[in-house]
């Protein structure tokens, strides 16, 4: 690790090699009812120095969108209420959150349930159990993009 490495990227580090750049002002929506997914995730994404905000429910989700407006989205499609795969074609079909970078997280991993979330819009899908390492640098990657 080199000295020169920022102590929030030290933390948020990828590959064993410090990380370009924090991701200044970058929001992330976690939409999870599993507490101990949560409790990580969420943990993961504030390391790295992402602003988080956490909603336990498809309608919750769709809510902090509107008013939290986050860059990235981290859903998980066995969600109460609506499905993550509605939250997904809700937000992407709408004008105001249609930029949003959403990342299916989940169990689910057929390659069925995996065509099903990109075809209605999801920018990634990631299936648990995942490493922690590799979903933050794809977060970062997807951010950066932006």
């Amino acid at each position: 690790m080199p000295d020169a490495c920022h102590p929030a990227l030290r933390r948020a580090m990828a590959g064993g090699k410090c990380l370009a750049k924090p991701p200044m002002g970058k929001r992330v929506l976690i939409a999870d009812d599993e507490p101990n997914i949560v409790a990580s995730l969420e943990f993961l994404m504030e390391q790295a120095g992402f602003e988080v905000r956490v909603a336990s429910d498809g309608a919750q989700a769709l809510e902090l969108a509107g008013s939290f407006h986050p860059d990235l989205v981290l859903l998980d499609i066995m969600i109460p209420g609506r499905s993550g795969y509605e939250v997904c074609q809700q937000l992407k079909s709408d004008p105001a959150t249609r930029g949003v970078k959403i990342v299916m997280v989940s169990a689910k991993g057929r390659d069925v349930e995996v065509a099903k979330g990109l075809e209605l819009g999801a920018d990634a899908y990631v299936v648990k159990p995942f490493s922690t390492g590799d979903l933050v640098a794809k977060v970062r990657e997807m951010l950066d993009a932006v």
